[in-house]
């Protein structure tokens, strides 16, 4: 007889190899998972000291550039660092088996490198800098982690930000749409690692739901999802991908 972790592995493994249309979206704790901190990062840091508003707001900017661009400096440093776990790995191979739409909260990259081809990044890319200025649209690539404040050398009139979305603003409207279009569609849908609490992400599985969709939820904490889906798998989701991984090769 199959033990309730292999058997849980099995059900899981099934059900996404026959699913037509399979969204998953990910949050905080697949990353936090792989060592990165919380928002906050460490509570005995120097940045502990800050409120969240000083450092991730276009006012916060405006009234100390040279303090957040540290702060983003210093979590680009920590993020660096850290490399994708079992749970980033296996999504990628997934998405080579069946449809995937993957959606993330996530800023930090992971996914990417750990081989996911399309991702849609709700909330920015850490590893990416762009134009204060709105209308001038610069970005590039954040290489060197210890570079001072950056005058964008396009517009020269306005410093470099992270390209992450900060408190106030709104999410990329083509992000939501491409989110909530794949949402529609699915026939399976995945939570994991996030405590769907920040809208519109999460209202993605509601969405999903509305169109009949199975939704199930990985995160060894109960959350705001976890009694309205249909399957829940209370275990972090690096162990449950690391036996997945032995399945999907």
């Amino acid at each position: 007889m199959l033990k309730t972790q292999e058997k849980m592995l099995m059900n899981l493994y099934d059900t996404f190899m026959t699913a037509k249309r399979l969204v998953v979206m990910t949050g905080a704790g697949v990353s936090a998972e792989s060592g990165i901190a919380t928002f906050r990062g460490d509570q005995d840091s120097y940045w502990s000291r800050f409120d969240p508003y000083q450092l991730a707001s276009a006012e916060g900017f405006i009234e100390a550039p040279q303090r957040v661009w540290d702060w983003y400096q210093w979590r680009r440093s920590q993020v660096g660092a850290a490399q994708p776990n079992a749970a980033h790995y296996g999504l990628a191979e997934l998405a080579q088996s069946v449809p995937l739409f993957l959606i993330t909260q996530n800023v930090d990259g992971l996914h990417h490198r750990a081989g996911s081809q399309q991702v849609c990044e709700l909330h920015g890319r850490l590893m990416m800098n762009r134009c204060f200025n709105p209308s001038c649209g610069y970005r590039e690539d954040a290489i060197d982690f210890s570079a001072p404040l950056i005058t964008c050398p396009r517009c020269q009139s306005a410093y470099l930000r992270p390209d992450v979305v900060w408190f106030g603003e709104s999410l990329s409207a083509s992000s939501i749409q491409q989110s909530e279009a794949a949402t529609t569609e699915c026939d399976v849908f995945v939570s994991i690692g996030t405590s769907a609490q920040v809208y519109p992400a999460a209202g993605f599985a509601q969405i999903a739901a509305a169109s009949g969709a199975q939704l199930i939820e990985i995160n060894p904490e109960a959350t705001a999802l976890t009694s309205q889906v249909d399957w829940v798998i209370a275990e972090p989701a690096g162990k449950v991908f690391e036996g997945l991984r032995s399945l999907l090769k």
